[in-house]
């Protein structure tokens, strides 16, 4: 399947909701969390399958604002589980030359998962192919008004510029500054809402919908998103005879 993929057409930066890991469990009578375990299987075949490609930033939606209102012992899992696949996965991010990058409320997590991601981020600053990017205690809204409320108070303080573009000088202000947009948005577990992932980024994002649950993500179903993505037509608003005239 990956030959039928176009190199020369891939999207830079592809987004993941990766949604199941519970229903997985469920399925096998076990816990939540063993299903939370059993997903990091599939995010390194998804990061070391896109560092493959060529593929340049890969976002994966790890933890939502909304996610800490699940039960005490599920977050506190999850939390545990973060430091430790952290601590673990570097040599994999090393060996395939992935940057990582964290969005998100990233001072509302426990100061053992901050220190593990600020450790992580340091030691794989200087890699220079695929970028990683975690999305942890983080909303698409959260990243909205955390824009707004620094643009007030740039604009409070007389230092809001003048002579840039608003809608420019807004994205400045997102948690993806200088991070393009995601052509592409995969969601697993056969689910059809964006849930509050990037709202903004996403205005013009090729949307794909997996039946797989997260846990059982692999490559090949990475493969099947990029072809999925290279045989539809991006338009932005225009019609297909205009882009027929001025290709993007």
């Amino acid at each position: 399947m990956k030959e039928l993929i176009d190199i020369e057409g891939l999207p830079k930066h592809v987004a993941v909701i990766m949604d199941g890991n519970g229903r997985w469990a469920k399925k096998k009578g076990a816990m939540r969390i063993f299903g939370h375990k059993n997903a990091i299987k599939a995010v390194r075949e998804v990061t070391e399958a896109s560092a493959e490609l060529g593929i340049q930033y890969l976002t994966l939606y790890a933890f939502s604002t909304e996610n800490w209102a699940r039960p005490k012992d599920e977050v506190d899992g999850l939390m545990q589980l973060l430091v430790s696949t952290i601590r673990k996965e570097i040599k994999t991010l090393t060996n395939n030359n992935v940057r990582l990058l964290t969005i998100g409320d990233i001072q509302s997590l426990p100061a053992s998962c901050q220190e593990e991601l600020q450790e992580a981020v340091r030691m794989t600053a200087h890699h220079t192919g695929l970028t990683l990017i975690l999305a942890l205690s983080y909303s698409g809204r959260w990243d909205i008004l955390s824009a707004v409320k620094q643009l007030m108070e740039a604009q409070a303080q007389g230092t809001l510029p003048t002579d840039v573009p608003l809608e420019e000088l807004f994205e400045q202000h997102l948690s993806t500054a200088n991070i393009p947009d995601p052509e592409l948005l995969i969601r697993t577990s056969g689910e059809m809402r964006i849930s509050n992932f990037l709202l903004w980024q996403l205005a013009y994002t090729e949307i794909y919908i997996s039946p797989i649950l997260w846990p059982d993500f692999r490559r090949a179903h990475l493969y099947e998103a990029l072809i999925a993505y290279q045989q539809r037509e991006r338009r932005f608003g225009k019609t297909s005879e205009q882009l027929q005239k001025h290709p993007q």
